[in-house]
């Protein structure tokens, strides 16, 4: 009998259940819109965060900044001096390390140590500066009028040859490139996750101090290199491997190579700038931070969380109106297409008031005139889910098939240069980072997951909910002697 009757009045008020069913379709809607968008900006700032620190990375363990942290570190250059004239060209090699600060490689143990941590790899990040040209000695002219001697004309003084020096100089040109040293043996944790290997192979667990290298792929390109080609860092010879392509924005380093490697060319022996660390669960990562920076003194632990607040650009405005102005509307709008349902369903019950004055005076109790109305205010809520999910799963779509380009800004901050957050091989920063700020482009898309779907369901279930307690509130009220008032 109750789906008889539900059936029966769901047909004959076909309008007035369309219109209840379109105010919470659009609150509906726009909720899963804002929460997929909300995802999508997440996505891209994961994204960008990838591109700086590696896949699976959590958090990076370096050195604390010292504020005279690499004054006497400063890069020189020698030269010999030409023999008989000669104009060979010269060149030499500076291998420093980025920030000029170290941790002693028995730290990874100590942290990899700690409650909480998966994993924890070292690496060593490197900035190469190669100074290469040749002097030109000057070609002395004369200009054809002698002079005198020191004694004068006379005291037997001889002539100085009056003229001036031509030409020569110096020409040199300084190319400068950035090396990381990885940690082969956990080819899992680290800036090179960030990259896919295109061309060749990766390092083997093997190659621990082989002479091998993998180049990224716009270095090799920009130094015209390729798998079996040669590169040269202060004298040593590395053989290219594997060419390894960004996912996203700046890779991590020009060049990388096995740890020990780095180490020697930096005469940093057992030392490591960056000590990439991996939770056991997401839940935990404040917790190892805390653990990491008060069992392993002397250093500075910072988090994706913490890296997530120094991106700026319209990536951060558009996350910010997603998160705060998005879902503060889309509650708004919901509240409002609630309050507009119930009030519709309060309405229709009052027009059906000999109605239910009938039913009551056959026999019907108010609980069951009420589980009546509530039960037609549920299912105009369920339609008016189903057209909320389709318009939602629609504006969705829009989105990522325009996919708008956001920008991220990363910069350097105050600790660009001493290995604090964003700066060269310091925090997430990663190797190969400088002070100055990254711009890197994301495109927007707007994923719907599972949770969002199971979130709509339950918003339409509630929105009939909330409208069958405005229109059950109102039946339970009427009375038979309300139906014949209401007789004409």
């Amino acid at each position: 009998m109750f789906f008889t009757y539900l059936r029966r009045e769901l047909r004959r008020r076909r309008k007035a259940a369309l219109v209840v069913a379109s105010g919470l379709a659009l609150g509906i809607a726009l909720v899963i819109v804002v929460d997929s968008v909300s995802s999508g900006m997440g996505r891209a700032q994961d994204k960008v965060l990838q591109s700086l620190y590696g896949l699976g990375t959590d958090m990076t363990v370096t050195k604390a900044a010292s504020p005279t942290a690499g004054t006497s570190d400063r890069p020189r250059f020698r030269f010999d001096a030409q023999e008989d004239g000669s104009e060979e060209e010269q060149s030499t090699d500076r291998v420093m390390v980025q920030g000029f600060q170290t941790l002693a490689d028995t730290t990874v143990g100590k942290v990899a140590g700690q409650d909480g941590v998966a994993d924890a790899v070292g690496g060593l990040s490197l900035q190469v500066m190669k100074v290469s040209g040749q002097f030109t000695r000057g070609q002395f002219q004369q200009d054809g009028s002698g002079g005198q001697g020191q004694g004068g004309p006379g005291a037997g003084g001889q002539q100085a040859p009056q003229g001036r020096v031509q030409g020569g100089g110096a020409d040199f040109d300084v190319n400068s490139y950035s090396v990381y040293g990885t940690d082969v043996t956990e080819p899992a944790l680290g800036p090179l996750t960030s990259s896919t290997i295109t061309s060749g192979r990766t390092f083997k667990e093997s190659e621990t101090d082989a002479e091998v290298a993998v180049a990224d792929s716009a270095y090799a390109k920009e130094k015209k290199l390729k798998t079996g080609s040669t590169v040269t860092v202060k004298g040593t010879e590395f053989e290219v491997v594997g060419i390894a392509t960004a996912d996203s924005g700046d890779a991590a380093a020009n060049l990388y190579i096995p740890l020990k490697q780095a180490q020697t060319l930096a005469d940093a022996k057992d030392k490591v700038t960056t000590i990439y660390v991996k939770a056991t669960d997401s839940q935990r990562i404040d917790g190892v931070k805390s653990a990491i920076q008060k069992n392993v003194p002397g250093t500075t632990v910072t988090t994706s969380a913490d890296l997530a607040d120094t991106v700026s650009g319209s990536l951060s405005t558009a996350s910010s109106l997603a998160a705060g102005v998005g879902k503060w509307l889309s509650i708004v709008v919901l509240a409002a297409a609630f309050l507009v349902a119930g009030l519709l369903t309060s309405s229709a019950v009052s027009r059906r008031v000999r109605e239910f004055g009938t039913l009551k005076a056959l026999g019907w109790r108010s609980g069951r005139v009420t589980r009546q109305v509530v039960g037609e205010a549920v299912v105009n809520g369920l339609v008016g889910g189903v057209l909320g999910i389709a318009l939602g799963l629609a504006g969705a779509y829009a989105v990522t098939a325009v996919s708008p380009t956001l920008q991220a800004q990363l910069g350097g901050g105050a600790d660009g240069g001493t290995g604090g957050p964003g700066g060269p091989g310091g925090g997430f920063g990663g190797p190969g980072r400088q002070a100055a700020a990254k711009t890197l482009d994301v495109a927007l898309s707007a994923p719907v997951s599972l949770t969002t779907i199971a979130l709509a369901v339950g918003l339409a279930v509630a929105g009939g909910l909330v409208a069958g307690a405005f229109g059950g509130w109102r039946a339970s009220r009427l009375r038979p002697a309300d139906a014949l008032r209401r007789v004409e």
